[in-house]
């Protein structure tokens, strides 16, 4: 690890959270919902960022990327128009994947699995975002072996109530949206809330040969509704209902890693999904409740792209001209059952997921210095089923009045078939089990700490490819062991919120995914195997810090830091990663910042994340440089309308999200590193009005 880069945001952070004084308002407590029982962040024991609504519309703009920099230790992949991929403490998927839906990373909105697709995570009138980090064994088992991301949306109340949002803004920007609810009987025992959002820019990206700036563009239609019933006194149902339809563009690389666009047939990166979830719960004698929740959901994907990222003028002499068209649908079906009561819980789930995909790599390449001709014209479809059964267990002992001992216990089982046009029939299975046990104590009423050890884990899989070798073809389910501890408070009054811990993890038999190119001439041949790598480690820290030092006043800094390294690697085509770092895992990430509210309505509000270089990718040895962003607003509220202007990346910040490193210019194809640029600086106004 660098030392210097580490004093640095640690320096930062103390200077941002000295300082003490007694003010009037305090913090609210924040509940996690994501958990078996909804429990406030002081009481569980596991490190946790949890976003309200309040902290989302002060952030962000339309969607969880821009949230990302306020999580510590947690990165995303640009491969892809909106962050879908995520790292979370060095652990998760760069690229979408082939074959078999495998994610690292747990991805729920409204109950609903969108794990490895999460790109339809808009934000519109969303209630709360949870991220728990490190692995979820007992809770989520095997879609969260590096942590889990949670999206709830606004409940129905019972008081009618509403909100109308405007937005516009450079690059095209336009956005509306509408939100209401309330009870809709004389008792309200029923209560209900549906909302409606637009939004549309152009990408930030100008293609000078088509000439056009909407290649890149972003329409994103998003339409939720939530059913709340009171059934009597013992039973509650919940039902909630999403369509989001991303319909993005994709035309994202340029040769020379700049926002300028030469390719002839830009591609896209869209998504439509329809998903619904069922919630009962109902309340049985001595506190004990049954819960059942049960979703599906159906999604159809489009990823497609200029794989050679120019046109036949940019390349002449030589005519080198590629495309690659995915087009992806996906299918799931869960079912949970829980019992839980006071000290403890038992529960029954299962989910059935079909994913089917369809691939075209088209191409053409002549060269008339070498006289040499190539063509392309491949598809490659592919159908995969899985079936995954699990029961679990948790029980919570006190062992004083201020020490409690909770022990999780997940066992899983997966059966899995896949068949491809390839001419690959294969149906691996696997059992595995995860868990946790903590230790949390209560010092006080302000101040509790935990100590926890939990193993996450994640299936086996398999290889495509006819020319796969044959000791790659499958690969080993991998686990993740983590050892933490923690200290969480609220001081001053609960002016004073201060949260921290520790960890180590030991990843065994980590499933890393590689590529190369088959053929130096298609930029649409590359090959990709996951590997197991036999052992991994990772030590590292995460704080936040949130204080009210007067009534208009609000300061916050969040941290991560984490030293990742490989250190037992036998692959011989992984050899480059002996002792270095995972990809997209940056030694430290870093948030601060604050806000001001005058009594007479006018407002402010600043936000600064940075983040250390990281490799892109484990292919190369390529890295990213570190860089720092800052997003402002400023405006007044009334009481029920909002005027903002607001600025994201206001020092036009040059940084990237993802980088390849290969040859994609002919005659010669030397290997370059190619980024994707981040957004550059947009400033826009927005106007809101609650009734």
């Amino acid at each position: 690890m660098n030392r210097n880069n580490t004093l640095r945001p640690v320096a930062a952070f103390l200077c941002l959270s000295s300082g003490l004084a007694m003010a009037a308002e305090t913090i609210d407590e924040v509940v996690v919902t994501a958990d078996f029982r909804e429990r406030t962040v002081t009481d569980l024991p596991a490190s946790v960022t949890v976003l309200n609504a309040a902290e989302i519309e002060g952030r962000a703009v339309q969607h969880f990327e821009e949230l990302i920099g306020a999580i510590p230790n947690f990165n995303w992949s640009g491969d892809g128009h909106r962050a879908k991929y995520f790292q979370m403490r060095g652990v998760g998927e760069l690229e979408q994947y082939q074959g078999a839906p495998n994610p690292s990373v747990g991805f729920l909105v409204d109950d609903i699995d969108f794990s490895g697709i999460g790109g339809i995570a808009t934000l519109f009138d969303m209630q709360s975002v949870e991220v728990l980090r490190g692995p979820q064994g007992t809770r989520y088992g095997a879609n969260a072996l590096a942590g889990l991301v949670y999206m709830r949306s606004a409940e129905p109340t019972a008081e009618f109530n509403g909100h109308v949002e405007l937005q516009a803004g450079d690059d095209g920007m336009f956005a509306g949206g509408a939100a209401v609810g309330g009870g809709l009987n004389a008792d309200n025992t029923v209560m209900g809330r549906v909302s409606v959002h637009y939004h549309e820019g152009n990408g930030f990206r100008e293609n000078t040969y088509l000439d056009r700036d909407d290649t890149n563009g972003r329409e994103e239609t998003t339409v939720r509704g939530r059913l709340k019933w009171s059934a009597g006194e013992y039973w509650t149902f919940n039902l909630a209902g999403l369509y989001i339809d991303t319909d993005n563009g994709y035309d994202a690389f340029a040769i020379d890693n700049s926002l300028t666009m030469l390719s002839d047939k830009p591609g896209k990166d869209a998504q439509e999904s329809v998903g619904v979830s069922f919630r009962a719960d109902v309340d049985g004698p001595n506190g004990a409740t049954l819960t059942s929740i049960t979703s599906v959901a159906d999604s159809d994907v489009e990823f497609s792209y200029d794989a050679d990222w120019g046109n036949d003028d940019a390349w002449a002499p030589v005519l080198y001209d590629y495309m690659s068209v995915s087009e992806r649908d996906r299918r799931t079906l869960s079912q949970e059952f829980r019992l839980v009561a006071d000290s403890w819980l038992l529960g029954f789930y299962s989910l059935r997921l079909d994913d089917d995909i369809s691939t075209l790599n088209q191409g053409e390449y002549y060269d008339p210095g070498y006289d040499f001709a190539d063509s392309l014209d491949d598809l490659f479809i592919s159908g995969y089923e899985a079936t995954n059964l699990a029961i679990f267990g948790q029980y919570d002992h006190a062992i004083t009045d201020a020490a409690t001992l909770t022990v999780g216990l997940r066992l899983e089982r997966r059966s899995t078939s896949y068949e491809d046009s390839a001419g690959l029939v294969t149906s691996p299975d696997d059992s595995l089990w995860g868990g946790e046990i903590a230790l949390s104590f209560d010092h006080s009423e302000a101040v509790s700490s935990f100590v926890s050890f939990s193993k996450g884990y994640k299936a086996n899989g398999f290889n495509l490819g006819l020319a796969m070798p044959e000791q790659y073809r499958t690969f080993d389910s991998e686990t993740l062991y983590n050892l933490e501890a923690g200290i969480k408070s609220s001081l001053l009054g609960r002016t004073l919120q201060f949260n921290a811990s520790v960890f180590v993890s030991r990843h065994n038999d980590a499933q890393v995914r590689t590529s190369f190119q088959l053929n130096p001439g298609d930029p649409t041949s590359f090959g990709f195997v996951t590997i197991n790598v036999e052992e991994s480690d990772a030590l590292g820290l995460e704080a936040d810090v949130r204080w009210l030092p007067g009534d208009n006043w609000m300061l916050y800094a969040t941290l991560g830091l984490i030293d990742t390294e490989f250190n037992d690697v036998s692959a011989p085509s992984l050899a480059n990663l002996e002792g270095r770092s995972k990809a997209h895992a940056p030694e430290y990430t870093m948030a601060f910042g604050g806000s001001y509210e005058h009594p007479r309505g006018f407002f402010a509000r600043v936000d600064v994340s940075a983040r250390d270089a990281f490799y892109f990718d484990v292919a190369h040895d390529q890295q990213s440089e570190a860089y720092e962003l800052v997003n402002a607003r400023v405006g007044y509220r009334a009481d029920s309308w909002t005027a903002t202007l607001f600025a994201r990346n206001l020092l036009d910040e040059d940084y990237a999200v993802r980088g390849f490193y290969f040859g994609n210019e002919p005659p010669d194809f030397p290997n370059a590193l190619y980024t994707r640029a981040g957004d550059p600086r947009q400033v826009g106004v927005t106007f809101s009005k609650e009734f």
